[in-house]
């Protein structure tokens, strides 16, 4: 089977393609994608990431697993259906399965680049009237928090990347050991 025929298209008479209505074609959102995937492909790589010079790989179930808890723990946070989600960071796994775990509950997901400036990014939060930010690593907990007070909707910061972190014990309640400088 080809390309075309994987994904479901079909020729026609004609020639031309048309698209056939599959399993997967009705999955329109990447949630139902993934559960698809994840009843379909379970056991098989969904994501690759290179951790400290080692490969790290997640099955389609793991990544499923993944992505609904995170979900589950952005519903204890409060987001909702309709809220905006920024996701900042460079390319990786868990900031991907952020973006579905916000989908799934309904919120907005809103990426944001990881090289861009302060300004830039307090913009695009304050223009989508984001609620949470998830965050990579230090240099963009930094980045969100010098201009936090620009973004009045933003109630919390989640980071991915706990080395380097002057805030590694940081908890949602508000108790932590973020230093006061």
């Amino acid at each position: 089977m080809g390309l075309a025929g994987h994904f479901g298209i079909e020729k026609g008479k004609q020639g031309e393609y048309a698209v056939s209505i599959s399993a997967a074609a009705r999955s329109d959102t990447f949630p139902k994608l993934l559960a698809h995937h994840a009843r379909v492909r379970g056991d098989r790589p969904a994501f690759r990431h290179k951790d400290r010079g080692i490969w790290q790989v997640w099955t389609w179930a793991q990544t499923l697993e993944e992505t609904r808890a995170f979900a589950s723990g952005l519903s204890q946070l409060g987001i909702v259906r309709g809220d905006t989600v920024a996701i900042v960071g460079s390319n990786r796994p868990r900031l991907y399965w952020s973006i579905t775990a916000a989908q799934m509950l309904g919120a907005i997901p809103v990426p944001v680049y990881a090289d861009a400036v302060a300004d830039e990014v307090a913009h695009v939060l304050v223009d989508a009237e984001v609620k949470l930010a998830v965050v990579q690593d230090q240099e963009q907990v930094d980045k969100i928090q010098s201009i936090a007070g620009r973004v009045p909707r933003l109630t919390k910061i989640l980071y991915d990347e706990p080395r380097g972190n002057r805030y590694e014990n940081y908890r949602p309640d508000g108790d932590s050991n973020a230093p006061t400088d």
